[in-house]
């Protein structure tokens, strides 16, 4: 089924789904994701309860313009199958994707899969309409992240899951997302990598994990800034506070995104047969080429679904 699997994920807005008023409140924060969590932020003698409390934040409240996501628990556990079953039986029609954490093999996001077919099929919904999103959390699910890019159509993005994936390989730190301490570079680099050269194996999402000192914008501004460097398409948030600034790291600059559409007109002149039907050209002191607009290709994209408009206009250079 044709699907909108690059949705705009700047921001993924955390949601205890056991707390009615955080899950009402979320309604009205400008996050582009927000994901309505019956696994970390719930306790366990309240997981059952929370996934009604879900379901009726899902199918009562206003989430527009917003990509609706519910973690549910992980495979290990007792919970999982209800988890699914609860919400999507329950909200099946107002929900876009499933988030599965601490996936560590292929298998586990196949089970998924044939889950919410089976799901879909019975509760006569789209087959295929509900994606998938893995979380990696641990050593064994960093080894096998390219055979979980390539699991299911369903996947829409590769998630780290920066908490438990330190507790795993025993960093030496306790500060989630902050450099562990005595390392001369960054920690994180290889893992990231990883995990973003999966995603787009598979034609898929890379989310930054969450930082942890909510209060400390700066210092979530810095560290969103590398995975935003890398390529990454955005990061979990965990406070309101946050949103904004994950908001604006994970989009490009007003200058780049209107030095990119400036190359996709060139581009586009200069290939044409009024142009002169060449390969290359220049704009301004820059020669531009195929490899040009490919990497404008990105960068516009990005800047339209940051709601940019453009402030400059391409005049075809005169002979």
């Amino acid at each position: 089924m044709s699907t909108n699997r690059l949705r705009p994920r700047r921001s993924c807005l955390a949601v205890p789904g056991s707390n009615p008023r955080f899950l009402e409140k979320a309604q009205g924060l400008p996050a582009d994701q927000v994901f309505l969590d019956l696994e970390d932020a719930c306790a366990p003698l309240v997981k059952e309860s929370a996934r009604t409390s879900v379901v009726k934040a899902l199918n009562e409240g206003d989430w527009s313009g917003k990509t609706r996501v519910v973690r549910v628990n992980d495979w290990t556990t007792h919970w999982t199958y209800r988890d699914v079953i609860t919400v999507v039986e329950g909200a099946g029609e107002n929900l876009d994707c499933v988030m599965l954490p601490k996936v560590q093999d292929a298998g586990q996001i196949s089970a998924l899969d044939l889950l919410l077919t089976q799901i879909e099929k019975t509760m006569g919904l789209p087959v295929g309409r509900i994606g998938i999103e893995a979380q990696i959390e641990n050593a064994r699910g960093l080894v096998n992240v390219d055979e979980i890019a390539a699991a299911s159509p369903r996947l829409e993005t590769i998630v780290f899951g920066p908490a438990d994936f330190m507790a795993s390989i025993n960093m030496k730190s306790l500060v989630v997302g902050e450099q562990p301490p005595g390392y001369p570079a960054d920690a994180y680099h290889y893992i990231l990598m990883r995990i973003l050269m999966a995603a787009r194996a598979n034609d898929l999402q890379a989310i930054d994990g969450p930082y942890l000192q909510i209060r400390n914008v700066p210092g979530f501004r810095e560290v969103a800034g590398r995975s935003a460097a890398l390529g990454f398409d955005g990061k979990w948030v965990l406070h309101p506070g946050q949103i904004d600034a994950a908001n604006e790291v994970y989009s490009p600059s007003q200058e780049d995104y209107d030095h990119a559409e400036m190359i996709l007109d060139a581009y586009a002149h200069v290939t044409s047969h009024e142009g002169g039907a060449k390969g290359s050209a220049m704009l301004g002191d820059e020669m531009i080429d195929e490899a040009s607009r490919k990497m404008a290709l990105v960068i516009a994209a990005k800047g339209r679904a940051a709601g940019l408009r453009r402030t400059t206009v391409y005049e075809p250079p005169t002979e």
